[in-house]
């Protein structure tokens, strides 16, 4: 799977194949619950992951997948295409800060690509450790909505409709409005892939 990050515990279109809905299924509550302090800032992923998805107005669809090993076994797990779950990779730059590239997962990033449109000459994918602490996330967790520093975000054009991307803890798979998300992320969208 790759590009780094196995699946991003992404998901698919509605009720898709074998796919329960979760706890926290359904629009986000963002409700303070299990791993979530006294302050209101949750610690837990999966529920930082929904209290941004709630504060930003995104409207999410929370599946258990289980856990998958690549993202064709993650794709298999959901019955969805693997060009239906989105890639959230974590791309250091070479002034130490980081930005979100959202990818396809029939599609690889394109180093020149990004590079040019970032404006800079080094970008490089950061090791598992470095990306946890960038963004608060595990490897095959990774999503924009909830890290815990909000990182620019550029989504690849060939993205559309909707899609599955990262719920903030392993097994689970969440579904979004592609349209929606960018919007409430910011995100700049352009053409950052290459075919896998």
């Amino acid at each position: 799977m790759n590009d780094d990050d196995v699946a991003h515990d992404g998901a698919g279109p509605g009720a898709a194949r074998g796919a329960a809905p979760a706890r926290g299924a359904g629009p986000a509550s963002g409700a303070p619950g299990d791993g979530e302090p006294t302050d209101g800032k949750p610690t837990d992923g999966h529920a930082r992951f929904l209290a941004d998805a709630k504060s930003r107005g995104v409207e999410v669809e929370v599946a258990e997948r289980g856990r998958a090993h690549s993202l064709e076994e993650a794709a298999a797990n959901l019955g969805i295409e693997p060009r239906d779950i989105v890639k959230s990779l974590v791309v250091k730059r070479s002034d130490g800060s980081f930005l979100f590239a959202l990818i396809p997962g029939d599609r690889q990033i394109s180093w020149p690509k990004l590079r040019k449109l970032v404006g800079v000459n080094k970008l490089s994918m950061p090791p598992a450790g470095v990306a946890l602490e960038a963004t608060g996330y595990e490897r095959g967790t990774i999503t924009p909505l909830g890290s815990t520093t909000a990182w620019p975000v550029w989504a690849d054009s060939s993205i559309s409709g909707r899609i599955s991307l990262g719920a903030g803890v392993h097994g689970r798979s969440a579904f979004v409005d592609s349209g929606q998300l960018f919007a409430a992320l910011g995100a700049s969208v352009a053409d950052i892939s290459d075919p896998a």
